[in-house]
This record gives structure tokens, C-alpha cells and sequence, in this order.
């Protein structure tokens, strides 16, 4: 008896080590997870917005170039973006996990972008483990021709002009020059990114391409249009503060609409709290966070397939990093006073915005562009009339807020930055202008999908 269950055994164990593994399975809530990841270890290290949208761009293309690799719907963006060529071919055969080999070429890629490595590292290692433990075989050959292409990504993104910013001058401030910008309270910090307008695009002709009209010159005329603007800021402004003065007297819970929008799109990573002598940071999202987070709600809400979710990321951060490009080249060379400086300096010198003011020249709008440069191209994805619920700003302690399209959101976020008191109307409507040019260019210019 003791023979015959020993035998039983052994072909038992036979048949279990005959038995095929079964294929990793990778799916959009886990690359949504490895973006999240990402955006959260940027929250922490404090990046600015346009080089957050460089840590976006790069780990999704990565991404698309091998989810495309074998697809009879998309295609490779080589030859379209600038530089971007020579991504090893995968042969059919090869036994790759596609989605597997994306996800990694994405969090390979993020980690050569951001500063705390070791989080990324931890999360990175664990999924690696449980990889390892479901298919050992296939998780190798997969990581194995991920880290190819990650090494190609790599060398095409060292030469975007990045490090080579790293060593340019700080912008230089002439407190003496009226109408040009200078550092505001409470930290004044040297002007951010003011040579982003020299990094590479990926789509644009150039860094100008997309120059919006000139703002309206400098005037402390009451009756110029330069005037009349920075006194819109600040009666809008003063009209929001006596709100809030009201809320506070009857204890209402009701914030005023506008109060609400302006807190809601602030996006400010460089956001500071004082207390007694010291300063520490908030953390908060930057624009692009906020909007990649939207790009993942669309996604859920859609019921979206791996490949699409990969998709659309990607053309939502290229978007992004256009805009950031488009934007800061003509921020620097415009140049152009905040609200704060002159308000305080031709109106009312003890009037503050609502918001803090982000430290880098006023014009255009960075979330006007970013904000409408993204709406056309989630709605390109997802339709006109796509409904949906924002949360980004939960971790932030700020409340839902829903919205009947991408474009309805894009509006509020541009008019945001009128309630909050750091822009002039010029400067978002006019950034909305460029924006929409951009999405609309690349709607057109990429071409994502094959020709049926």
C-alpha cells in the first residue's frame, strides 16, 4: 500500500512540474498603480512642474515603444518624435511578455528621473518578487529586453539638453526695471526653470512655434489696459476675500465658489507654510500630476485594455511636456510682473492673493496652457462629453469636484488662477489660446494608430 501512494506521489509531482506556468498577468490598475507611485516619490522630492513633465514623458513612451512592438492597432512613434529611433526590435517568437516588459521599461526609466531612488526601488523589488515567484522564465526574458529599450530611451533622452540646463545661469532679476518680474513672498526664489524653453521637443518645430500675442504693455496709467487688468486681479480678489469674511462671521460651511476653484487647481509644489522662524514646503501636485491623475480616471471609468492605458498616458504626457516647453519660452522672454509685485506696488501695498505666487515670470498662464493643451487631447481619447468625478486633490485635503467634459475642467482651471490672484485675464485667455493650438497640432501631427 505504502509502494502504491509513494508512486501515486511521484506522478503526482510529475504531471505538477510537466504543468505549463500560466502567463503574467499585467493590467491597467497596475500600471495606473506605477505611475501613481511615481507621482507620489515626485509630491515628496519636490520637482517643478516642467521637469515633472519630463519625468512623466519619457517612462510612457518608453512603455508605448514596446506595447506597440507587435500591434496591428498602434504604432511606433519613431521617426515622429524627435531623435526617437533605433528601439530593438521584439521578435514574435521570443517568448516577451509585452505588457510585463512595458511596465518595467517604466519604472526603470522613472527611476533614472527622480531623486529618491530607494522608494522607487522597494516597490520596484516587490513587484519583481512576486513576478519572479508566478513565471520565473517569462518575468527574465521579458526584463531582459525591457532594460534594451530602456538603454536606447536612455541615451535618446541625454540629449533633450536637460543637463546641459543644469549648468546655465540663473535668471537675472533688475529690481530697478518696472514691469519685468521679480521674486515674490513669502520664500522669493530665484526664478524656476528659465532656460526650459532650450529643451528638445518631442513634436513642436521649436520652442516658439506656438508664440502667443504679446501682452499688453507695461503701464501704471489708471486708464491702460495694463492697469485696468492688475485691477480686475485685484477687485476679484478683494470680492472673494470679503466672501470668505463673511463665511467666517456666520460660521457658514459653505466656501465661496471661487475660493473653491482657486484652492482646487493651485497646483503649487513650491507652496511654503511659515511658522515663528521657520519655512517648510506643502506638499502638493503640480499641474501635471493633476492632469495625468484625470487621464487615469477617464481610464478607469472606461474600462480601458493595457494598450490603451499605455496610449493615453503617453499622449497625455506629451501634451504636457510640449506645453511646459511652449509656455516657459515665452515666460522668460516676456517677462512679465505678477499681480502681487504690482498691486502691491501701484494699488494696495498690503494686498495678498489668495494663492501663493508661483516663482516665475506671469505670462502666459502655465495652467492655462497645460490645462487646455490636455483637454484636447483627453477629449481626442475619450469623446466631448465624458463625464467624471475628480479626485486628485483628496490627498490634499480638498474636496471632489465633478465635471461634465475635459474642456468644462480645463476652463475652470484656467479662470483659477484669476480668482487665486497670480494671474492676469490676459495671460489665461491667451494661454488658452495656446494650449488649444497645441493639442490641436498634435492631435494631428502623431499619428498613433495604423493606417487600416
Amino acid at each position: 500500500m505504502k509502494s502504491k501512494i509513494y508512486l501515486l506521489g511521484l506522478i503526482v509531482l510529475f504531471f505538477i512540474s510537466c504543468k505549463k506556468q500560466e502567463s503574467i498577468k499585467v493590467t491597467t490598475d497596475d500600471y495606473c498603480a506605477a505611475v501613481d507611485t511615481v507621482t507620489g516619490i515626485m509630491v515628496h522630492d519636490i520637482f517643478s512642474p516642467p521637469v515633472a513633465s519630463r519625468i512623466y514623458v519619457y517612462p510612457n513612451i518608453a512603455a508605448y515603444e514596446i506595447m506597440v512592438q507587435n500591434s496591428t492597432k498602434y504604432q511606433s512613434l519613431q521617426g515622429q518624435l524627435k531623435g526617437l529611433d533605433s528601439i530593438p526590435k521584439l521578435d514574435p517568437k521570443s517568448g516577451v511578455n509585452e505588457n510585463l516588459a512595458a511596465l518595467i521599461a517604466h519604472i526603470e526609466v522613472s527611476k533614472q528621473l527622480i531623486f529618491s531612488e530607494e522608494a522607487l526601488e522597494k516597490y520596484r523589488d516587490s513587484l519583481y518578487e512576486k513576478w519572479g515567484s508566478e513565471n520565473q522564465k517569462e518575468f527574465d526574458i521579458s526584463k531582459e529586453y525591457a532594460l534594451k529599450v530602456v538603454e536606447r530611451i536612455k541615451i535618446w533622452m541625454s540629449k533633450d539638453n536637460y543637463k546641459q540646463t543644469r549648468t546655465f545661469s540663473k535668471f537675472s532679476v533688475h529690481p530697478d526695471q518696472a514691469g519685468r518680474w521679480q521674486p515674490t513672498p513669502p520664500a522669493y526664489m530665484d526664478g524656476v526653470e528659465p532656460h526650459w524653453g532650450e529643451i528638445r521637443t518631442l513634436v513642436m518645430d521649436s520652442a516658439s512655434q506656438f508664440k502667443p500675442k504679446a501682452p499688453y504693455p507695461f503701464s501704471i496709467d489708471k486708464n491702460s489696459a495694463f492697469y485696468k487688468e492688475a485691477k480686475e486681479t485685484y477687485d476679484v480678489g478683494n470680492m472673494i476675500s470679503k466672501k470668505l469674511t463673511e463665511v467666517e462671521i456666520t460660521k457658514s460651511k459653505q466656501i465661496p465658489e471661487e475660493s473653491a476653484i482657486a484652492s482646487f487647481w493651485d497646483c503649487n509644489p513650491y507652496a511654503t507654510v511659515t511658522q515663528g522662524h521657520m519655512m517648510f514646503a506643502k506638499k502638493k501636485n503640480t499641474p501635471d500630476a493633476h492632469w495625468i491623475n484625470i487621464a487615469k480616471i477617464a481610464l478607469k471609468k472606461s474600462k480601458s485594455d493595457f494598450k490603451t492605458t499605455v496610449f493615453a498616458y503617453t499622449k497625455t504626457s506629451i501634451g504636457i511636456f510640449e506645453s511646459f516647453i511652449s509656455c516657459w519660452d515665452g515666460k522668460y522672454k516676456t517677462n512679465v510682473v505678477r499681480p502681487e509685485t504690482y498691486i502691491n506696488q501701484n494699488i494696495d501695498e498690503n494686498w495678498r492673493p489668495q494663492l501663493q505666487t508661483p516663482p516665475f515670470p506671469e505670462y502666459t498662464s502655465g495652467h492655462s496652457v497645460v490645462s487646455s493643451c490636455s483637454s484636447i487631447i483627453l477629449t481626442s481619447i475619450f469623446g466631448d462629453n465624458f463625464s467624471y468625478t475628480d479626485d486628485s486633490e483628496l490627498p490634499f485635503g480638498l474636496p471632489k469636484r465633478n465635471f461634465k467634459s475635459f474642456k468644462q475642467a480645463a476652463s475652470e482651471a484656467s479662470i483659477s488662477r484669476l480668482y487665486g490672484g497670480i494671474h492676469y485675464r490676459a495671460a489665461i485667455e491667451n494661454g488658452v489660446v495656446q494650449g488649444t493650438n497645441l493639442g490641436t497640432y498634435i492631435n494631428s501631427k502623431i499619428k498613433f494608430f495604423k493606417s487600416k
